[in-house]
């Protein structure tokens, strides 16, 4: 068969679109039909989110992962602190952690959302500490206990930096 003979896949085309009905979404359509080549359909601050979540992950020592929820819920409400760091994601959740311990209230309510999360995986009433008095020995969440995992945690993160 002769090339001649065969039609060009534009001209397939051109003849196809003239057969169809005009709808504004296919006009769309075709003028946007190579505007993702090479990218990644998921946002750069999407992947940042997904990076530290995972970091947080496979980094934090915490077998029940309810610590790991409630600061992986603080990384994806920080949305606007994140997109400030896309190039060093990891500083972002630096200054998360930093601020969760900038004042015992900030460290308290954290270690509150943290005992209130274990309770809702658990399905049992969560042991909650009282400023002042001594913690519960079977409370896993202790204001000092969480502290020292958040310590353990920023120096994580300065190796990564």
């Amino acid at each position: 068969m002769a090339k001649d003979n065969d039609p060009s896949d534009e001209e397939i085309q051109r003849e196809l679109r003239a057969q169809q009905k005009f709808s504004m979404a296919s006009a769309i359509g075709r003028a946007g039909s190579g505007l993702m080549k090479g990218a990644s359909p998921v946002s750069r601050q999407e992947q940042a989110s997904i990076e530290l979540t995972q970091w947080i992950d496979q980094q934090t020592s915490d077998p029940s992962g309810a610590l790991k929820s409630i600061l992986r819920r603080q990384v994806r409400g920080n949305q606007l602190l994140i997109e400030g760091h896309l190039q060093h994601p990891h500083r972002a959740l630096s200054e998360i952690i930093e601020t969760i311990k900038a004042s015992d209230y900030a460290l308290r309510e954290f270690v509150r959302q943290v005992d209130v999360r274990w309770g809702e995986m658990y399905q049992e009433r969560p042991l909650f500490q009282r400023t002042g008095q001594p913690p519960d020995p079977a409370d896993v969440y202790t204001y000092e206990s969480v502290r020292q995992e958040l310590n353990l945690l920023l120096e994580k993160l300065q190796g990564v930096r």
